[in-house]
């Protein structure tokens, strides 16, 4: 018996839905090479966010410290740590966007309280500064206008 793995010992409450989604996505990528990171986008994907409670599962699947997978989710912009209710605006902050009024979208996304704003370093998307991300859907050479059509058009179905 491991005594690491919580499922295995008797004193353990029973997994909740959340801690079976983290299971699942361990056993179907641990055998990936640099399997730390496809594990916590599974998980991410799954639920929205890594949960602390997976911390202890996932280090323990690759032999790694809870520290080491904490680490790797706090030093990566795109894991959260809590659920987030409504869409996700990740806004720019690197040089390339700051410079193209990066930091007025940004002031702009904030006041506009449509949707959990979250400053991110960088998208990949220098060459077409500024660029946003609205739930994972990258969009560039954004202005004030684009952007207002954009968060007006967040919550609004088909």
């Amino acid at each position: 018996m491991l005594a690491t793995d919580p499922a295995l010992s008797p004193a353990a409450p029973p997994p909740t839905d959340s801690q079976a989604v983290v299971r699942a996505v361990i056993a179907e990528r641990r055998h990936l090479d640099g399997a730390l990171l496809p594990i916590l986008h599974g998980v991410q994907d799954a639920l929205g966010f890594v949960p602390d409670t997976a911390v202890p599962d996932i280090a323990a699947a690759l032999n790694l410290s809870r520290a080491e997978v904490h680490g790797v989710i706090t030093y990566y912009h795109h894991f959260r740590q809590r659920p987030v209710n409504g869409p996700v605006l990740e806004v720019c902050r690197a040089e390339s966007c700051r410079s193209l009024g990066g930091e007025a979208l940004l002031a702009q996304a904030e006041a506009a309280g449509r949707c959990h704003v979250q400053p991110v370093y960088c998208l990949g998307l220098c060459a077409m500064s500024p660029a946003v991300a609205l739930d994972g859907q990258p969009h560039a050479r954004m202005t004030p206008q684009k952007l207002q059509r954009l968060l007006d058009g967040v919550g609004v179905t088909a």
